[in-house]
């Protein structure tokens, strides 16, 4: 009788072919490679996930000690900057939409909901309509906020609402709306002097490129990329955050993009949008 050869799982998986590195040449660990492949995700984990990471932002952030005294110093500091660079609008915008009631009233609900709202929406529809690019693209966002925190540590920054001698309006305040953290009976569960970087503008901006990059539908790509900008319009004219602040949210986007770009060695819309398992091996199923 003729030898029979019998392959092992291991000689099985020499024939499967393993992404190869950039600077060396060489395959991947298989560890490295697993963690690094774009996957379907699992919808308990992502919950547990999402749940546990923003409890842990949210503990971080209120931990930060509210250093009042810093942040008073750094607020007129970037008031000073904002008159140099001839930005300093803010209080004339905060002024104008607070003598339209409905309209600030509009704008204290959007601030104190939609930043969670849709950006759990963009989540939930990239997990079931984008899942090859749902956890690339969830990178982006973790690393954003991740960074943030950072932020928060090492500038602390009092809103406009509360500079010392500042003639801002606080909003919430005024027309005793609900929904902020930062105003009224809320104010002791939330550090108000954490708006150096603002994460309604970096949360906002992801979900408009998002929209935008994987959506095909001409409106829906408008108000993607609209959302961010009347987020913009809200956090000043509700004195809650500086032009500036809006730039250190964007910068801090960029920082997520950048980790997302270096692990999965592409922009995350430019993954496959399904993925499959066969024998192991992650392949794109449909572009």
């Amino acid at each position: 009788m003729g030898d029979v050869t019998v392959r092992t799982p291991e000689r099985l998986e020499e024939g499967v072919p393993h992404p190869v590195t950039e600077e060396t040449g060489q395959p991947e660990q298989g560890f490295v490679r697993r963690l690094r492949a774009p996957r379907r995700p699992r919808l308990w984990f992502e919950i547990l996930l999402i749940a546990v990471s923003y409890w842990t932002y949210s503990l971080i952030r209120n931990a930060v000690p509210e250093q009042r005294a810093q942040a008073l110093r750094n607020a007129d500091w970037i008031w000073r900057l904002e008159h140099q660079l001839g930005i300093a609008v803010e209080e004339t915008i905060n002024h104008a939409v607070n003598s339209v009631t409905w309209l600030v009233v509009g704008m204290n609900y959007y601030y104190a909901t939609l930043h969670f709202v849709v950006t759990l929406g963009v989540l939930v529809w990239l997990y079931r309509s984008h899942p090859g690019r749902y956890a690339a693209t969830r990178l982006v966002l973790f690393a954003t906020t991740g960074v943030a925190l950072v932020g928060y540590y090492l500038y602390p920054l009092a809103p406009p609402r509360l500079m010392n001698g500042g003639h801002f309006i606080d909003t919430v305040m005024v027309h005793e709306t609900w929904g902020s953290m930062a105003s009224g009976d809320l104010k002791n569960m939330s550090n108000q002097y954490a708006a150096m970087p603002s994460m309604h503008i970096g949360w906002s901006v992801w979900c408009g490129l998002t929209i935008f990059a994987l959506t095909s539908v001409p409106w829906v790509r408008v108000l993607g990329l609209l959302y961010p900008v009347l987020t913009l319009v809200v956090i000043v004219a509700t004195a809650n955050h500086f032009w500036l602040d809006a730039v250190g949210g964007v910068l801090c986007l960029g920082f997520g993009y950048a980790v997302a770009g270096l692990w999965y060695g592409s922009t995350p819309y430019a993954l496959p949008r399904v993925v499959s398992v066969r024998r192991g091996v992650w392949l794109p199923s449909r572009a």
